[in-house]
């Protein structure tokens, strides 16, 4: 969520963000700094357009916090959307800044297509917007929309649907070439959809997580169908196998931290990478060992990517102290009935109090009770 600090990792390409800034190196094995590429969203290209978004109305003004970012598939480039209401593409190989474009609203997820030939943003509104990548100046396009917030986006590996889930507990699968056609809708969730992730090596299965704890991160290894689980604002990655032909997630094993866990990733040749709120080390590399998933000995390639982190630390420190996280998602519960209940008991004796004091019961041997100002007599045969 917004102010969070976040990892991405794409072959040996790793980003860790925080605040208005990222850095991204490599993970292979090299005591060299020339691999390193840092931006800052608050030094983005400045735009006579910026301050009106597409649909005309004035850009709200905001601190250039990054809220989301993401890889293409292969890793040739990297997109981010910050609170300024931006949307900036770079290229990966080498590393370089393509395009910074303005978007509608705040952004809470993009992805991008198989194909690397668009981006899809999602925001807060509950629209989704494409944005070519081949043409990276070019204006975004309205896609879809849903009536509540969306939280999440993402596409089949055959670029067929377009999948987003929102606050209002669905999951919507829509043709990619017409999103205006419903395929189906997945609706067993009680609460907002923090997160959806197609399984790519088993597209016809989709992992999703809601919010009783709500997931900040699924991640996939394809090596033996491995999946982590973040949750929000708990220090421990839940370890699950998928067992694809019965559908089924099986738990495996938590692993505990003693810092808090901002994010996690899968690198395919090497492991899990766990980003944590430690300045000494703020990266930690785990791989299963005798079916245990557990840190591995700190090695060349890690020590290589913390020292680095150590040296822009500031900008994961003031990321964690401004993380909203998914509290203010859980909607609110009211005891209507109680309420009813309970007023309409109080008008029900103050209306019994009305009635009797207009007709007062009968006093000793049947007499009424006849009340005057300043005095009460009893009157009636006896």
């Amino acid at each position: 969520m917004a102010g969070s600090a976040g990892l991405a990792v794409c072959g040996q390409a790793l980003v860790v963000r925080g605040g208005s800034r990222f850095l991204a190196t490599t993970t292979a094995s090299s005591d060299e700094d020339d691999s390193l590429f840092t931006y800052d969203c608050s030094t983005a290209e400045k735009k006579s357009q910026e301050n009106k978004g597409e649909d005309g109305q004035p850009v709200e003004k905001g601190s250039d916090t990054i809220l989301a970012s993401t890889f293409s598939k292969s890793g040739s480039y990297f997109a981010l959307t910050d609170d300024s209401k931006r949307l900036i593409l770079f290229r990966t190989k080498p590393w370089q800044c393509l395009s910074v474009r303005t978007v509608v609203r705040r952004c809470t997820a993009l992805t991008f297509t198989a194909s690397e030939e668009k981006l899809l943003v999602a925001d807060k509104s509950g629209d989704v917007y494409s944005f070519s990548v081949l043409e990276p100046n070019e204006c975004g396009k309205l896609e879809l929309g849903h009536l509540s917030m969306l939280l999440d986006v993402a596409v089949s590996p055959d670029d067929r649907y377009i999948l987003t889930a929102d606050r209002d507990e669905k999951i919507r699968v829509s043709w990619a070439l017409a999103p205006h056609n419903i395929e189906s809708f997945c609706l067993g969730h009680t609460e907002f959809v923090s997160r959806i992730f197609v399984v790519p090596d088993h597209p016809e299965l989709l992992l999703s997580s809601s919010g009783r704890f709500a997931a900040s991160r699924i991640a996939y290894w394809s090596r033996d169908s491995w999946v982590a689980l973040l949750c929000d604002r708990v220090p421990v990655v839940y370890i699950f196998q998928l067992e694809a032909p019965g559908r089924q997630l099986v738990y495996k094993q938590q692993l505990s931290f003693q810092h808090s866990v901002w994010d996690v990733a899968f690198e395919e040749s090497r492991g899990l990478w766990v980003l944590q709120d430690c300045r000494e080390a703020p990266l930690v590399l785990c791989r299963p060992v005798g079916g245990q998933w557990q840190p591995v000995p700190e090695d060349s390639a890690v020590r290589t990517v913390c020292t680095q982190l150590r040296g822009h630390w500031a900008m994961l420190e003031g990321a964690a102290s401004v993380d909203e996280g998914f509290s203010s998602l859980y909607k609110a519960t009211f005891d209507n009935v109680t309420t009813y209940l309970k007023k309409k008991e109080e008008r029900l004796q103050q209306q019994l109090r009305k009635k009797r004091h207009k007709n007062p019961p009968p006093g000793p041997n049947g007499q009424t009770k006849k009340v005057k100002a300043g005095e009460a007599s009893w009157s009636g045969s006896s």
